[in-house]
Order: structure tokens, then sequence, then C-alpha cells
């Protein structure tokens, strides 16, 4: 990274209401440094997709409350690698079962970070998955 921030685009994909969780997570990753792209509620796939790449992100987060963590993963992963920008890595918080996290993971999701999951452990992770930079 030498020097240069983390770049993280942060997403509310689908018809998820709730937002509060990402604002005070993105909150928490400014205060540690890192750059964070906040999308807003109701983005689509596509639209993360090319805001990333657009953005030359290091990370993409997904805060996902409506239970849809796997369709919306396998499709975010899918049209990742059709963009040959997997270099990305990809994290997901919100509502997610423990039994999820496997199937995720396979998906290729780099980080699972439940509800009530702690900001520095969050910190911390996105600063491993990007060789620890970020500040």
């Amino acid at each position: 990274m030498s020097g240069r921030k983390i770049r993280v685009l942060l997403a509310k994909p689908g018809l998820d209401g709730h937002d509060r969780g990402a604002k005070v997570v993105a909150h928490a990753l400014k205060e540690a440094g890192m750059e964070v792209i906040y999308t807003g509620l109701h983005q689509s796939v596509p639209s993360i997709v090319k805001q990333a790449v657009q953005e030359d992100v290091d990370v993409i987060g997904l805060s996902i409350m409506s239970g849809a963590h796997i369709p919306i993963c396998r499709k975010l992963m899918k049209m990742i690698k059709d963009e040959d920008f997997d270099r990305v890595k990809v994290v997901v918080g919100g509502v997610i079962p423990n039994r999820d996290i496997p199937v995720l993971e396979e998906l290729g999701v780099s980080g699972v970070f439940p509800g009530g999951t702690k900001f520095g452990e969050i910190v911390e992770a996105i600063r491993n998955l990007c060789g620890g930079g970020g500040s």
C-alpha cells in the first residue's frame, strides 16, 4: 500500500432501508485513517461494482440486513470476476447467521462481520486484508 490510504466502498444493496450501522462503521473506518465512500441505500449489485471499479477501491463492504446476503454476494463475486477486478476484497456485515459464513467464504468473501462485531475487529481485519496499511 506504500502510504496510500485504504479505500473502502461501503454499500447497502437491495431494498434494505436500515443504514445506521453502515454509517457508524463508515465513521469508525474513517477514524482509523481509511478513505470511505458510502454509496447510500438501495444500491444494485451492478452499480456497486461499477462504483468500486471507478473509485479503484481496495475493499467493498456490504451491509446487509435483509437476509439476502448469499444471492447478493454470489452475484457480486461473479460480476467482480467478469470485470477482472478480483483483486478487490469483499467483506459483509449485518444479519448473517453463523451457518452462512462458510458459504460466503466459499463464494470468495474475505471477511464476515455479524451484528455486534466490535469496530476494532472490523478495522483490524480490513487492515490485514490490505497488507496492514491504511493510515
